[in-house]
């Protein structure tokens, strides 16, 4: 057996490591005997919620957490470094493999392609203490990690969720974004989010179908027929409450490089990989952290007077929220709960289409 083949099954693996609006920000190159170069992307110059990158880099953590997994099955260890000298937009990760008769599989192994997010109603039975304590151990030493599970909890989650959700649908660089990473029609998608993914029901589907065809009718509706209130509702409110707790990673330093948020990325793969071993589904709900990341930066994130000020809203309920400070770093929110697995999710594209040819 080559050592390519074995590269090329911890690949194969690894790319269902999660990325925002799945779209997998990374490409590979196999560099040499047990040699790869993962070649990071950036989203932000299209989407908005790709906050200066770091929700990319988050995702580029991921990804290189479950390689390192991927690789224990192999026997292998891993370790990687940034490649110095390059854009933050296009970071480079050297890593190397390295054969250890000490290591043993990761149990989580199994766990990487059956990890998916659940944007459906959870149940609301309370994570038990030895979960709690598993899902904070999983983030490691670096990071808390913070519940809120009690039903008064959940409805001041669902009051933050609802502004931001409504800042989000009504403001045009994000209605861009939407346009573009939802498949319609289908129930898995390489590339996007099925629709039959996004968490909304069959008449609300077909109406948001339509309606972003075109952003004059999206400000139509959501001006003069209320239509933020359905989406908010299926995709915000319900999902609020119908789970068993929010769940909250904040660094215990800060978030000041791209590194930093690579480390995150590192630790929430973890934290979900955990999850889905327990039998627990998770969904991200970052839309607060990431507008709270805009409105402490001072960087602008829509031309519409409406959006800017409300980010600044939503930064201040959610920091009532989690009873924080402005300059308490937030890394990571979510939800968890028990249900069923989701008959609809994001797929990935195929190895051949994520590799790049070794250069020279």
């Amino acid at each position: 057996m080559s050592q390519q083949e074995t590269l090329l099954r911890i690949l194969e693996l690894a790319r269902w490591a999660p990325s925002g609006d799945n779209t997998q920000p990374w490409r590979f190159e196999i560099c040499g005997d047990l040699r790869v170069a993962v070649h990071g992307l950036d989203t932000s110059d299209w989407c908005v919620y790709d906050f200066r990158g770091h929700p990319s880099h988050m995702a580029h953590g991921a990804l290189l957490e479950t390689m390192r997994i991927a690789a224990s099955d192999e026997g292998l260890k891993m370790r990687w470094c940034l490649r110095e000298g390059q854009a933050q937009n296009a970071p480079i990760y050297d890593v190397e493999f390295e054969r250890d008769g000490n290591i043993t599989s990761d149990p989580l192994v199994s766990c990487i392609r059956r990890r998916v997010v659940q944007r459906r109603p959870m149940r609301t039975t309370p994570l038990t203490l030895s979960q709690r304590e598993a899902l904070a151990n999983a983030a490691g030493d670096d990071y808390e990690v913070d519940f809120l599970e009690r039903l008064p909890q959940r409805w001041a989650v669902a009051r933050v969720l609802w502004g931001s959700a409504y800042l989000r649908l009504i403001c045009r660089e994000a209605y861009e974004v939407h346009r573009r990473i939802i498949e319609w029609g289908v129930q898995h998608s390489e590339d996007r989010i099925p629709e039959a993914a996004v968490g909304v029901d069959a008449a609300t589907a077909k109406l948001m179908r339509w309606a972003m065809g075109d952003w004059k009718r999206v400000s139509f509706f959501n001006r003069y027929l209320m239509g933020t209130v359905a989406p908010r509702i299926q995709l915000d409110l319900i999902p609020a409450l119908a789970c068993a707790a929010h769940i909250v990673i904040k660094p215990r330093s800060g978030l000041d490089t791209a590194a930093d948020f690579v480390a995150l990325g590192c630790a929430m793969q973890r934290v979900w990989l955990t999850a889905a071993h327990m039998g627990l589904h998770m969904q991200p709900e970052m839309t607060p952290v990431i507008f709270r990341w805009y409105a402490r930066t001072g960087d602008p994130i829509s031309r519409q007077a409406e959006v800017e000020s409300g980010v600044r809203d939503v930064a201040r309920a959610f920091e009532t929220l989690l009873g924080i400070s402005e300059s308490d770093p937030v890394g990571f929110f979510c939800r968890i709960g028990v249900s069923r697995g989701p008959t609809a999710r994001s797929l990935r594209l195929p190895i051949d289409d994520l590799m790049r040819q070794r250069a020279g």
